[in-house]
């Protein structure tokens, strides 16, 4: 007998029948987060280390949940501090790396080795997360021979702080930054209360370097080391200088002479907002002023600069120079651009084109026709002293060449300025062989009369006396420098000037000690003493 189910019976068995066709699977477990090390993050950047002692650096993992091996005296630790070439510090070390009281953080312990009374060095915490680094970022690990609360560095040399506002950072050449400048002096030397000024950039190559040279203004005018009051300073990186005295020792040299002006300097460190920079070179900048270039209010400042980058400018196709083979080029540093009229831009381009004329005239000899008539014999033949004394090959580029006149007189060589690219580098500019700047811009047609040879003669065999002493005055340049160059090139690698130049090296004792820098400058500046008195 065939039983049968109820319609409504029948229509729930069936619903059934597809809930549970249609009822989702069972979700499977999530993966558990990948962790890895993303950052290491560090509380401060700036240690100071008391002789002997050690001090605690807080520091944190991102992920926190990223563990690592922190046993420093494990095989497998994971974790140590390393220079920014990948070496290890020699003048302290981490002795002790702890857990901190939240997830992911830690305390790190670093220790004076004493090995060393005066150091600064930047260094990295680095852990390993399998095949990869991550470093923090760079702490600066200073010796207690800095003030730990102003940055004060015992080398010798006045210290120069410059805190711009709200601590912003200087990017531009062009752009000043609101700041404010104080400089801590020495026993002979008096210092500066702090006064407001503006800072940027300053330079052509060398503002593209690590090391920055930049331009202060002050909002008033003040005397420095017993300099004339004046707004403008420049503060001088010296970047490619081993010896970080070209500059100083061409300024001793053009002081020497009778140039109407050379500009006054004092060797500094720089602390710019609280963390030392180096040592650099405080100089009076090129500018009108009755102190500096005194041409008058109605006078003319001229720059021959190759880069060619002047507001005002051209080339006087008369001469020739090693940029431009068909010209010289000539820049109009004062009046200022937005003060110079178009009548003066035609005057001083005229004034040159005449000069140039009679320099490369048929009776360019001849007293009242020629270049004597124009020039001021005299300034030219000391300026050229300076450059060929100093292998100074810039001349016949020519770069940072300036020259002045004032309202009626003539043209006059000077001042001397930016000494520190192949001063005294026979690889640079050949000076072991001979004369470097026979032939540079005007020189090689004024050269052609004897009379001006013979008067370069005259004047070299005058000054000698005062150059023969140039080499012990680089000794006390060296007893000055000594500890401003242990902190300085624990910071900056001059031989790194070869990545911004082709590869070369620019005065080739970057690779030097200082020491053995400075005894190289000593040879190389006796040898072309010698070199000059036999080719006048």
């Amino acid at each position: 007998m065939r039983r049968v189910f109820p319609h409504s019976l029948f229509v729930l068995v069936l619903g059934f029948l597809a809930l549970a066709a249609c009822k989702p699977a069972e979700p499977e477990p999530a993966p558990e987060p990948e962790v890895y090390l993303k950052a290491v993050v560090v509380a401060e950047t700036n240690v100071i280390l008391p002789e002997g002692g050690s001090k605690t650096l807080s520091f944190s993992v991102v992920d926190p949940g990223f563990s690592f091996e922190y046993n420093l005296n494990s095989s497998r630790c994971q974790i140590e501090l390393i220079c920014t070439d990948g070496s290890k510090p020699a003048e302290f070390s981490l002795v002790k790396v702890e857990r901190g009281a939240e997830e992911g953080a830690y305390q790190a312990t670093l220790k004076d080795n004493g090995t060393a009374k005066i150091y600064q060095q930047d260094v990295f915490l680095s852990i390993l997360d399998g095949d990869y680094r991550k470093n923090s970022l760079s702490i600066r690990v200073r010796s207690e021979a800095e003030d730990p609360n102003a940055g004060k560095i015992i080398t010798g040399l006045p210290i120069v702080y410059v805190n711009t506002q709200n601590g912003v950072s200087i990017q531009s050449k062009e752009n000043f930054v609101p700041a404010t400048v104080s400089i801590a002096g020495t026993e002979t030397l008096e210092g500066l209360e702090e006064v407001s000024c503006s800072i940027r950039g300053r330079g052509n190559t060398t503002w593209s370097w690590p090391k920055k040279p930049y331009l202060l203004k002050l909002d008033e005018k003040a005397k420095i080391f017993g300099m004339h009051k004046h707004k403008r300073w420049v503060l001088l990186a010296n970047f490619m200088d081993r010896t970080l005295m070209r500059n100083l020792v061409s300024m001793k040299v053009s002081s020497m002479t009778s140039l109407a002006w050379t500009p006054g300097c004092q060797p500094v460190e720089l602390v710019l907002n609280g963390r030392h920079m180096g040592s650099y070179l405080l100089i009076e900048q090129v500018r009108v002023d009755n102190h500096r270039v005194d041409i008058g209010e109605e006078g003319y400042l001229l720059e021959l600069d190759f880069h060619y980058d002047n507001d005002f400018q051209w080339m006087d196709k008369h001469g020739k120079c090693v940029q431009f083979k068909d010209g010289i080029p000539f820049a109009v540093k004062y009046p200022e651009p937005e003060d110079l009229t178009p009548a003066q831009k035609d005057y001083i381009k005229g004034y040159i084109s005449e000069v140039a004329g009679a320099i490369y005239g048929p009776d360019f000899k001849d007293p009242e026709k020629g270049y004597a008539k124009y020039l001021d014999v005299d300034s030219f033949i000391d300026y050229w002293i300076v450059f060929e004394v100093m292998c100074n090959h810039e001349l016949g580029n020519p770069g940072s060449v300036f020259m002045h006149k004032d309202k009626d007189g003539k043209l006059t060589a000077g001042p001397c300025w930016d000494f520190d690219w192949g001063i005294l580098s026979f690889y640079t500019s050949g000076g072991n062989y001979g004369l470097v700047n026979g032939k540079a811009i005007w020189y090689a047609r004024l050269f052609e009369d004897p009379d001006f040879k013979a008067r370069v003669r005259a004047r070299f065999d005058e000054l000698l006396p005062q150059l023969e002493t140039i080499p012990d005055y680089m000794d006390e340049c060296k007893q000055l420098l000594t500890e401003s160059a242990k902190l300085n090139f624990a910071m900056w690698n001059p031989a790194g000037d070869a990545n911004m130049n082709g590869g070369q090296i620019i005065n080739g004792d970057e690779r030097l000690t200082f020491e053995q820098a400075v005894e190289r400058l000593k040879g190389n500046y006796r040898t072309h003493l010698q070199i000059i008195k036999n080719n006048l």
